[in-house]
């Protein structure tokens, strides 16, 4: 199969020496897709905000009083993992404490450490909201707010009152999806 042409000639003399790499190594041109984009927390955010901005929230909303046990768990969560969270057994990553904050900057606060937890892949945290002994007597304000902002995000699996050694009905023991 030899050719006279002296292009194919030249062409053939100048490749001579070149032999084919033995790595085949390919760029990988398929599309990643983007990171998925939590909208239904962004969303439930911004409520609260509206709420907040608004004035119209409860001092008190779910009617907890001083000294009450909270304990919420999402549904299908294994009641042997509620047990566990009551009683401690969960290594406590991070802590986050909302004495003497008001409502508007409590709730910033938390939303920021939670998206920090959930940043760091945490599981299990504390939150200190208090037991709200210098509240009015419609009751603990940050106790109640805390319980219902709590159970409004999808990252949070199941929380519950401490045990006494870790605050007690003025502290929550947290448990994040990771």
């Amino acid at each position: 199969m030899q050719s006279d042409d002296p292009d194919t000639a030249l062409f053939r003399a100048a490749m001579d020496d070149v032999r084919p790499l033995r790595d085949r190594q390919k760029a990988d041109l398929r599309r990643r897709r983007p990171p998925p984009i939590p909208g239904q927390r962004h969303a439930d955010d911004r409520a609260v905000l509206r709420e907040l901005a608004s004035g119209r929230h409860d001092d008190n909303p779910l009617g907890v009083e001083l000294g009450e046990a909270l304990a919420f768990a999402r549904p299908g969560l294994q009641r042997r993992t509620l047990r566990r969270l009551r009683r401690g057994e969960f290594s406590i990553m991070a802590e986050l404490d909302l004495h003497g904050h008001t409502v508007d900057s409590a709730r910033r606060l938390l939303s920021d450490f939670l998206a920090e937890c959930q940043r760091r892949h945490l599981g299990c945290v504390r939150i200190i909201h208090g037991k709200g002994k210098r509240s009015s007597n419609a009751g603990p304000v940050l106790k109640g707010q805390v319980d219902r902002w709590l159970r409004q995000r999808d990252d949070v699996l199941a929380f519950c009152s401490a045990r006494p050694v870790d605050g007690g009905t003025g502290a929550l023991y947290v448990l994040l999806r990771r």
